[in-house]
């Protein structure tokens, strides 16, 4: 009998750029991926120096039913002038996780995003047939398509989902709210994943969805 990995009907992998430049769109998926009830896991957690990195990640991919891909990066690096590769390669890994996995694996579920909806054909057209979700270039839209996607996965008879409209105005209060939190907790400085990922399960935790 194969054994589920803990949570991993609640995990959701999110593999996407670290730079400041996406911070913003980042810290609004973690905060919906938790307001509609799922964990959200990712590459950031494989801090751990004595444990192989990309070894962690497998794991943490293997851990979970859902991930997030955003291919939207694909500008040269200012400093070097090469592209960088992490998304399309962690992407190639959730995908062999599924066909390749166990029984449970291969029930995995993903969501491929990108600014534009056919943009991604002219870089990485292997994962042409795949559904594809433009996410535009602001915070409210990317809200709503990690909404909209992971609301198709919750009976609608058993679990209500606000709008995408509604969680983007729920992560505006909660980012009013983050300094608070900080203070009490003693954090200081910019927060790290697991940090900022706990500041959101708190406050969702008290703030639930009405």
């Amino acid at each position: 009998m194969v054994k589920t990995p803990v949570n991993f009907e609640r995990n959701v992998f999110i593999n996407c750029p670290f730079d400041a430049t996406y911070t913003p769109f980042f810290n609004a998926i973690v905060f919906t991926v938790h307001d509609i009830g799922f964990q959200p896991r990712c590459a950031l957690e494989a801090s751990n120096a004595g444990q192989f990195r990309l070894a962690k990640i497998m794991d943490i991919i293997s851990e979970c039913k859902y991930s997030i891909h955003d291919l939207s990066h694909t500008a040269l690096d200012a400093a070097t002038g090469l592209p960088r590769f992490n998304m399309p390669f962690e992407l190639g890994l959730d995908i062999g996780c599924q066909r390749f996995g166990n029984a449970v694996q291969r029930g995995k579920i993903s969501l491929v995003l990108d600014i534009e909806e056919h943009r991604y054909e002219t870089f990485i057209s292997d994962v042409k047939g795949q559904d594809i979700t433009a996410r535009g270039n602001s915070v409210p839209e990317v809200i709503e398509a990690v909404r909209d996607w992971l609301r198709n996965e919750l009976d609608p008879r058993v679990v209500i989902i606000p709008s995408g409209e509604n969680i983007a105005s729920r992560y505006a209060e909660f980012q009013l709210a983050l300094p608070a939190i900080c203070k009490k907790l003693r954090w200081t400085g910019q927060l790290n994943f697991v940090d900022f990922s706990y500041a959101v399960a708190t406050w969702v935790e008290t703030n639930p969805i009405a």
